[in-house]
Order: C-alpha cells, then sequence, then structure tokens
C-alpha cells in the first residue's frame, strides 16, 4: 500500500511518521518551497505527547521545549483567579510542553527524512486536487517550475492545512470560514522568566482584552526566554485567514497599554517583539464526512477550530496513528479511511464545538462578567474554586487527555 500526503504540516508529518511505524509506504507532497522556523508558540497536551512518545520523538522535544508546569488564570488588572498543575504535575503519565511551532514540525520533518529518506518529503509540491478512480487515488500537483505532476497511490490524505485544496474539491459550496468575532495578534520575544518560569497563563477576557502567555523554550544561564504571547481583541473580520500574515502594533497595543503587573510588564513585553503575526479566530463547521472512497481529510483540513484550550495541533496529531491503524488492519483502504472517520471525526467535532463557547478560558468568562471587569477583593467571593475546577475538567473530557492519567493508564 501507498498514501500520498498533501501538507507537511503537524498532522502530515505525524501521519508519516505513524504509517512508518505500520509498515506503510508514504509520501508528502508540501506547497512551501522550504520549511522554515516561522511561526509562534504552541501547547502539546498530554495526549498529543503520548503519540509522540511512542513515535520516538519525545527526547528530541524536551531538549527544545518547556515542560508546562502550571496553568493559571488572571483578570487583566493582574490578580490571580485560578492554577492548576499540568501534564506530569497533575498526574499524567506524559508531561504537557510549550513549544515553538518551527521546533515541532523541524523535529517531525527530521524524524521523517531520517526514517523514510530525504526523497519523502516533496517540497515545492503544491496540491491542487486529486483523482479517485480504477482503483487509485491520485493527487494532482504544481511543482518549482509550474508543471502538472500527478502522484498515484492507494490512498490520498489532504492534510494541507485550512487552506485546503483537497477539501475544497470535497466540499466546493462550503463557503467562508465563521469568524468568532476576535482577532489575534501573536508574537515571541526574549524576556526575563516569570511566576515558575513553566506557567501557561490566560490574562483578561475578550471584551476587554485577552492574553495568552507562556515560554517555549527552556531559560538561558540569565534567565532569559523565548516567550510566546497571544493577544485577543474584538475587532472587524479581517480579510483573511493566514497564519504568518504580518501585524500591526497600533491595530491592539492601546488595549494592552496600561498592562504591568508586578509578575510580568505585558506592554513592555509586546513592544519589544519584533514581528507580530495576526490572524482571525476562526473555524468551520464540522463536515457529515471526511472520506470519499480513496480520499480522506486529516488535521487542519479536516477540523478547523478556534486556537483555545491547546487542541488544534494536538487533534492534527491524534489523528495520525488512528488512520495507520486501520489502514494496517484490513486490504480495502476506502473501508479503512471510512472506520477512521467514524472513530475521529465525531470526537474532534466535539472539540470544535466546544472551543467555540466553553474553553478552559471560561473561567475568565465568568470573572469578567460577575466583576464587571472590576478588581476583586476576594477570588472566593467572586467564584468558587469548586466551579473552576469543574469547567476545566469539562473540556479535558470534551478533549479526551482526562483519560491519561497515571492512575487509569
Amino acid at each position: 500500500m501507498k498514501v500520498v500526503i498533501a501538507g507537511a504540516g503537524i498532522g502530515g508529518l505525524t501521519l508519516a511518521l505513524s504509517l512508518h511505524e505500520a509498515g506503510i509506504d508514504c509520501e508528502i507532497h508540501e506547497a512551501a518551497p522550504e520549511i522554515t522556523p516561522i511561526g509562534a508558540g504552541i501547547n502539546l497536551l498530554p495526549h498529543a505527547i503520548k503519540v509522540l512518545d511512542g513515535l520516538g520523538v519525545l527526547p528530541a522535544l524536551e531538549r527544545v521545549a518547556v515542560e508546562t508546569r502550571e496553568a493559571a488564570f488572571f483578570n487583566r488588572h493582574g490578580q490571580f483567579v485560578h492554577s492548576e498543575p499540568s501534564g506530569r504535575f497533575a498526574g499524567y503519565a506524559h508531561p504537557q510542553l510549550s513549544i515553538h511551532r518551527a521546533d515541532l514540525q523541524l523535529t517531525l520533518l527530521s524524524a521523517v527524512r531520517d526514517r523514510l529518506g530525504e526523497g519523502a518529503v516533496h517540497l515545492a509540491s503544491r496540491a491542487t486536487g486529486f483523482t479517485d478512480g480504477d482503483g487509485a487515488a491520485v493527487l494532482h500537483t504544481i511543482d518549482a517550475a509550474g508543471r502538472e505532476v500527478d502522484v498515484a497511490g492507494d490512498v490520498v490524505v489532504g492534510a494541507d492545512g485550512v487552506h485546503s485544496a483537497v477539501r475544497a474539491q470535497l466540499y466546493p459550496d462550503e463557503g467562508a470560514p465563521r469568524y468568532s468575532g476576535v482577532t489575534m495578534w501573536r508574537g515571541v520575544v526574549e524576556w526575563d522568566g516569570f511566576l515558575t518560569g513553566a506557567s501557561m497563563t490566560r490574562v483578561g477576557w475578550l471584551t476587554s482584552g485577552k492574553m495568552v502567555i507562556y515560554p517555549v523554550r527552556p531559560a538561558t544561564d540569565d534567565g532569559r526566554q523565548l516567550v510566546n504571547w497571544v493577544a485577543e481583541v474584538e475587532r472587524p473580520r479581517p480579510q483573511r485567514r493566514e497564519w504568518n500574515r504580518p501585524g500591526r502594533l497600533e491595530d491592539f497595543i492601546d488595549v494592552f497599554e496600561d498592562w504591568s503587573f508586578d509578575w510580568l510588564d505585558v506592554a513592555g513585553m509586546i513592544r519589544a517583539t519584533g514581528t507580530v503575526l495576526e490572524y482571525p479566530m476562526v473555524d468551520q463547521d464540522p463536515l457529515p464526512r471526511w472520506s470519499f472512497g480513496r480520499v480522506t481529510l486529516l488535521g487542519d483540513a479536516a477540523h478547523p477550530m478556534i486556537p483555545r484550550g491547546s487542541n488544534g495541533a494536538g487533534q492534527a496529531i491524534l489523528d495520525g496513528p488512528v488512520l495507520a491503524r486501520y489502514l494496517v488492519a484490513g486490504p480495502d483502504p476506502a473501508a479503512a479511511l471510512t472506520a477512521y472517520d467514524d472513530e475521529r471525526r465525531p470526537a474532534t467535532s466535539q472539540v470544535v464545538l466546544t472551543n467555540r463557547t466553553n474553553p478552559p478560558d471560561t473561567i475568565l468568562r465568568e470573572v469578567y462578567e460577575r466583576t464587571g471587569d472590576q478588581p476583586f477583593d476576594r477570588i472566593e467571593d467572586v467564584i468558587s474554586a469548586e466551579e473552576m475546577t469543574a469547567i476545566s475538567d469539562r473540556y479535558k473530557k470534551v478533549a479526551a487527555y482526562d483519560r491519561d492519567r497515571l492512575a487509569s493508564s
């Protein structure tokens, strides 16, 4: 069997490693002419790390990532609201890692090339569509010279991201993405360590400005770290969703100008950032099916979601081994894709819908609404610890990473 994968993002690379482990031949076709260290940070939850550990890449990731100790919540005045331990510190069998997206992608790419060979990843090979029939699936691509090249296999997987050509052919009338009403600006900057030095923090609420801040590389000897920040503000809809679209400081800095806390100078950190990226917080309604014959979708191409709850990349990572498991289990590729679809689509659809309304940062919405966005004297008078824990636990159940605690493994 041969699988042709469109896209060398996190989902496509994880799938390639999973297929290799299962003894299935594959190759990847990626539109970018080179994989460069761009982007910002992401968090990988224990269920995703479990997959990456099984693929033998966890030691390499731990060398360049921060093992997250806690999730901490504050209001926009810098007042502490809630915290809970993360990963191994919360009793999971695997850590939670905060990592630069480029470090994750390049680590996975290196593993794919080492195990499958340099020729397994074809760069400057942009997917434009597919043909399925006569016992084979064909991915249509355009190479660096502008030539049309067809790549045949037993299965085609569209892991080609939020602008997926494979998804567009399957659902030509789907329409524009659903805008949440919030735009985010992101950046990474060398900054002094704060709190535990391994804290993932969520601060404020969308109506008056919200931040997500965490370090993505280990501290140097002088205590400096590469810190990732995401500013989220309610704004009119931007023109296009593009992960690496340059952003302008003047479009959002006014919201955070007075954010200087005793534990972090947020405004100073933002102003010290060299490159700012802008992205609308959008998703798509869950699809009724991903798999058609010998063609299926994976990762952001299958389930684009609002980036809350640290689950976009994580769900893409979970897709790969499930698809590989069904492909190796039986001789009928179309039946394998249907079984993969039936397992992963309902699970990811629930995460997509939950991220719209009740992600973990719903804790901060409750505090915002109950205090009228004003400082409080005692958080216990606003919301109980039990309520906040219940909000967090509900999300863990939806995302299915509550199952990986040591007690149940």
